[in-house]
C-alpha cells in the first residue's frame, strides 16, 4: 500500500495493481514568512512572505542502507575507512565535519570482513571470496585484486609499519604480504592452525602476532613464523559449557598482553609470555563481536552482539599508586542490533553493526573545546544523491543497490490553507521498475527533466535508455554500441532542456553527450586537469547549458565553457570539500556548500566571489548554522525570484534571501513567530536572511517543481529498523 496529497489528515484511496496507495505520498502546504521557520500555522504580514508552496510529501522511497560490517581508522589522515554486508566502501573525513567525501560501489560476490590501511594511506580490504582488494582513491576504483588462495578471508592486519600485510584464512592459515610500491607481494606462511583464523593482531614491535581462531588464541614469532603458544579458551557460558568458543577479535599490547573477545560474551586479558590466562571480564549475555584499542593503549572499546558499546580505561588502583589495572567505565546503548565493528580515535569511539548506522561518541575528555565536536553523531544516509526528478513529468527517479523505480506523483484538484492535508485527486503511479544486469551495484543514475532519457552506470558498463510516453503505457529503449570512452561513470547530469547529457569518468574526464531521438552524438571529452586524475563527483550546469561546473574530493570547482568547449577559469580551493552546487539562473552565479557549512557565491562571468559572498565571509555565519552536523546536499533556485537561494540537509530545509539582513549570534537562528501584539516594526527588525523548516526529516531530496510547488523526500528511521532483522531480546526484570 502506497500514495495520498497534505490538509492534516491524509486520505487513503482504494488500492489499484501499480498505484500508490498509501498516507505517505501526500500533498499540502508550507508557508515560509520573513520571521518565521515555516512549520505549522499561517498569519498575514505586512510584508512578503518568503514563500508559500504547495509540497509533496513522499515516503514511498523504500531504500534501506545496508550494514556495516567493520570500520577501519586511518591516524594520520584523520580518515574512516568503512564497508557495508553490500561490499560498498565508504571514506569519512572526520576533520571535515565527518563527510562521506568517497565511495566505492558493492559488487554481489564481495563479502568485505576485514578492511584496513597501511603506509602512504592506502587501503585494503579482504572477503569471504578469497580476494585482497586494492582501492584507488584517486580514480575511485578498485586498483587491482588478487587471490589469496587460502580459502575465504576472515581477517586482515597491516604490520605498525605500513610495510607488511597480513590475512586469516579459512583453511587456518596466516598468509605475510609484502607491500610494494606498485603492488602486495606474496611472502611466507606461518604455521597452520586447526581452523578458521577469525581475528588477528601485531604487536607493536611488530616481531609477533596473536590469532584468534576457534576455541583457542595462537601466538605467532614474524621472524620464523612458528607459533611460540595456544591458549584453550573455556567454553563455559554462563555456567553452560558450550560447543565452540568463537575469538571475534584480539588486540595485542606493548607490555605483552593479548586481550580477546569472544562468543560466550567474555572481554579476557592474557599474559603471552607465559600463555596464561590474567583476568575474565563477563560484560554480555550474547558474542562479543569487536575490539579496538586507542593508541596510547589507555583504554579500549569492544561491541556487542546486544547493540552495546562498552569502554574499558587503564586506571590507577589507588590515587597514589603507580599500579594500574583495566576497569570498564562506560556502557552505551546506541544500536538496535548487532554491533559488528568498532574503532578507536583520539577524541572518540566509533561503532557500526546491522541497524546501519554509523555512531561517533566523542570522548569527553578528550575534547578540548565543549561545542558541537562534542555532540553524538549518527550517519544513516549517504552524502550523495540517490534520486533524481524530472520537473516537466513530476517524476521521481530512485536508485537502489541494483534496480532504479520510475514513480509520477500524485495530484489534487482540492484547495487549502497552510499546514493542511489534500486528498489525492490522482494516485502516485509506480512506473517503471528497472533491473540491472550483473552483479555490480549502481554507482549513479539520473532522469533528465523532460522525463524522456534515463541514465545510469555501473563499475564497468553505462547505460541510456530513452523512455515514451503513450496514455498510460510506458516503454524503454536502451540505446546500444555506447563508446568506449562511457565505460563507466561517477556522476551523471542532463542539461536543463534535456538536449545534452553530462559524465564525470572514473579518470578525471568530463565527456558532453548530444542527445537525438534514440541516439547521441558524442561532442566533446574535457580531459583531467594536469597532474591529477581526480574523479569529478559533483556536477552543475547552468540553465541556459552554457556553462559547466565540475568538483572532485580535493581541488577546487573547475568551471567549463560549455559552448566554446574550454575550461572558463577554477574557483579557489577552499580547506573543506564540497557537498553541494548549482548554477543561479540570469547571473550564473555559483552557489557552492562545503562539509563546514560554509557557503560561497562565485560570478562565473566576473571570475571572482558575489558581494554577497564577500559580505557573509566577512560577518561569518550564525555559530548554529555551523553547529549543524548533516551536510548541505542539494541547491536550488527559485524561478520567479532571483534573491533566493533553497537548499537542504537531511534534517532542514532552507531559503536564503540574500536582500534580507545576515543574522548575528545573538539573534535567533530558527526564528519562531513573533507575539502578535509586536508592531510591525520590531518584525521587520527581527527578520534575517534565513529562513528554515524542520518539518520533513530525515529529507533526502528536496527541489522545486514549479514556483508554487515542492517535493520533499523523507525516510523515516523507524521504517529501516521495521525492515531489519530482528534483534537479539533481552529479559527484562518481571516478565
Amino acid at each position: 500500500m502506497k500514495g495520498a496529497v497534505e490538509t492534516s489528515c491524509a486520505l487513503q484511496t482504494p488500492s489499484r495493481p501499480g498505484r500508490a496507495q498509501h498516507p505517505f505520498s501526500v500533498l499540502g502546504f508550507l508557508t515560509l514568512k520573513g520571521d518565521e521557520s515555516g512549520v505549522s500555522q499561517a498569519r498575514p504580514l505586512p510584508f512578503p512572505r518568503m514563500g508559500e508552496f504547495k509540497v509533496h510529501r513522499v515516503r514511498f522511497f523504500n531504500y534501506v542502507p545496508s550494514g556495516i560490517r567493520c570500520v577501519a581508522y586511518n591516524n594520520q589522515s584523520n580518515r574512516l575507512a568503512v564497508s557495508r554486508t553490500d561490499g560498498t566502501v565508504e571514506i569519512y573525513n572526520l576533520s571535515a565535519n565527518y563527510f562521506q567525501e568517497k565511495f566505492f560501489p558493492g559488487h554481489e560476490s564481495r563479502t568485505t570482513e576485514a578492511l584496513c590501511w597501511a603506509k602512504g594511506q592506502r587501503l585494503f580490504s579482504a572477503g569471504l571470496n578469497g580476494e585482497i582488494i586494492e582501492y584507488d582513491l584517486q580514480a575511485l576504483n578498485i586498483k587491482y585484486s588478487m587471490d589469496a588462495f587460502g580459502g575465504p578471508i576472515w581477517s586482515m592486519a597491516a604490520s605498525p609499519s605500513g610495510s607488511q600485510l597480513l590475512i586469516g584464512c579459512e583453511d587456518g592459515s596466516v598468509k605475510l604480504f609484502q607491500i610494494n610500491p606498485d603492488k602486495i607481494q606474496f611472502e611466507r606462511n606461518f604455521d597452520r592452525q586447526k581452523s578458521r583464523i577469525l581475528s588477528l593482531s601485531w604487536h607493536p614491535s611488530g616481531t609477533h602476532i596473536a590469532a584468534g581462531s576457534i576455541d583457542y588464541i595462537s601466538v605467532f614469532d614474524v621472524k620464523s613464523g612458528s607459533t611460540t603458544h595456544k591458549m584453550l579458551v573455556d567454553r563455559q557460558y554462563m555456567g553452560v559449557s558450550k560447543r565452540k568458543c568463537i575469538i571475534w577479535g584480539v588486540a595485542f599490547l606493548s607490555d605483552g598482553t593479548v586481550i580477546s573477545v569472544d562468543s560466550a560474551g567474555k572481554v579476557q586479558f592474557w599474559d603471552s609470555a607465559t600463555g596464561t590466562l590474567v583476568k575474565t571480564h563477563l560484560v554480555a549475555n550474547a558474542d562479543v563481536q569487536s575490539i579496538a584499542v586507542s593508541d596510547q593503549e589507555d583504554s579500549f572499546v569492544v561491541g556487542t552482539a546486544e547493540g552495546t558499546v562498552f569502554h574499558f580505561q587503564l586506571v590507577s588502583v589507588t590515587s597514589n599508586s603507580s599500579e594500574k589495572q583495566w576497569v570498564r567505565t562506560k556502557p552505551f546503548q546506541h544500536h538496535t542490533h548487532d554491533v559488528r565493528t568498532v574503532a578507536h580515535s583520539p577524541t572518540a569511539l566509533i561503532s557500526g553493526g546491522t541497524d546501519t548506522h554509523l555512531v561517533i561518541r566523542p570522548l569527553m575528555e578528550k575534547v578540548e573545546v565543549k561545542n558541537y565536536d562534542a555532540a553524538l553523531r549518527k550517519i544513516t544516509f549517504p552524502h550523495r544523491r540517490l534520486i533524481s526528478c524530472s520537473k516537466k513529468r513530476q517524476l521521481l527517479l530512485f536508485q537502489f543497490s541494483h534496480h532504479l523505480d520510475l514513480w509520477r506523483l500524485g495530484s489534487t484538484v482540492a484547495t487549502g490553507k497552510h499546514g493542511d492535508t489534500l486528498p489525492l485527486s490522482k494516485d502516485a503511479d509506480h512506473l517503471l521498475h528497472l533491473k540491472t544486469k550483473g552483479p555490480e551495484n549502481i554507482i549513479c543514475s539520473c532522469v533528465s527533466p523532460c522525463g524522456s532519457w534515463i541514465a545510469y552506470s555501473t563499475a564497468s558498463r553505462f547505460f541510456l535508455c530513452r523512455l515514451n510516453y503513450e496514455h498510460d503505457n510506458i516503454s524503454l529503449h536502451r540505446v546500444s554500441k555506447m563508446p568506449a570512452f562511457l565505460r563507466s561513470a561517477v556522476q551523471i547530469l542532463f542539461s536543463e532542456d534535456s538536449t545534452k547529457l553530462f559524465v564525470a569518468s572514473n579518470q578525471g574526464s568530463l565527456h558532453i553527450i548530444r542527445l537525438l531521438e534514440g541516439s547521441f552524438k558524442h561532442l566533446h571529452t574535457f580531459q583531467a586537469q594536469p597532474g591529477t586524475v581526480e574523479s569529478m563527483c559533483l556536477l552543475a550546469v547552468s540553465p541556459d547549458g552554457n556553462w559547466l561546473a565540475a568538483s572532485g574530493t580535493s581541488a577546487g570547482v573547475h568551471v567549463y565553457n560549455v559552448k566554446r568547449l574550454k575550461l572558463h577559469c577554477t574557483v579557489p580551493a577552499y580547506n573543506f570539500p564540497v557537498t553541494a552546487l548549482a548554477i543561479a539562473p540570469k547571473t550564473n552565479n555559483l552557489v557552492i556548500a562545503h562539509s563546514d557549512q560554509q557557503i560561497f557565491e562565485y560570478s562565473i562571468p566576473d571570475k571572482q566571489y558575489t558581494e554577497w559572498s564577500r559580505t557573509i565571509q566577512k560577518q561569518g555565519f550564525h555559530y548554529l548554522w555551523l553547529q549543524r552536523d548533516t551536510p548541505i546536499t542539494h541547491i536550488s533556485f527559485h524561478p520567479k525570484r532571483p534573491m533566493h537561494i533553497l537548499l537542504h540537509d537531511a534534517y532542514m530545509f532552507c531559503i536564503i534571501d540574500k536582500s534580507l539582513p545576515l543574522p548575528n549570534d545573538k539573534t535567533l537562528l530558527y526564528n519562531p513567530l513573533p507575539p502578535t501584539n509586536e508592531s510591525d516594526v520590531i518584525r521587520r527588525r527581527t527578520a534575517h536572511a534565513f529562513k528554515i523548516s524542520k518539518r520533513y526529516k530525515p529529507l533526502l531530496f528536496m527541489d522545486l517543481l514549479d514556483e508554487r510547488t515542492l517535493v520533499a523526500v523523507e525516510r523515516p528511521l523507524d521504517d529501516i529498523i521495521a525492515q531489519l532483522p530482528p534483534p537479539i531480546k533481552k529479559k527484562k526484570f518481571g516478565t
